[in-house]
């Protein structure tokens, strides 16, 4: 089943409530999709680096990246 992972997220707001059961298709084609990642060892590894680096880069500087990453203000 190869649905667009943003379909559930389409089918959910034009459901409101009753999305548990008319998004079903949608719920386990999203479901498939997250196992195959998890299951993926390449991707596993990929995380594993990231995250590695991002650990490392902390442990440098104290700041986390998310706050690294935000823009300064432009007039001071």
């Amino acid at each position: 089943m190869a649905l667009d992972p943003a379909d559930f997220t389409k089918c959910c707001k034009d459901s409101g409530i009753l999305m548990v059961v008319k998004c079903r298709k949608e719920n386990s084609a999203l479901k498939e999709c997250l196992t195959a990642y998890y299951n993926d060892p390449a991707f596993y590894e990929e995380c594993k680096m990231e995250y590695l680096k991002e650990r490392e880069e902390f442990r440098k500087t104290g700041i986390p990246t998310k706050k690294r990453l935000q823009k300064l203000p432009t007039s001071m």
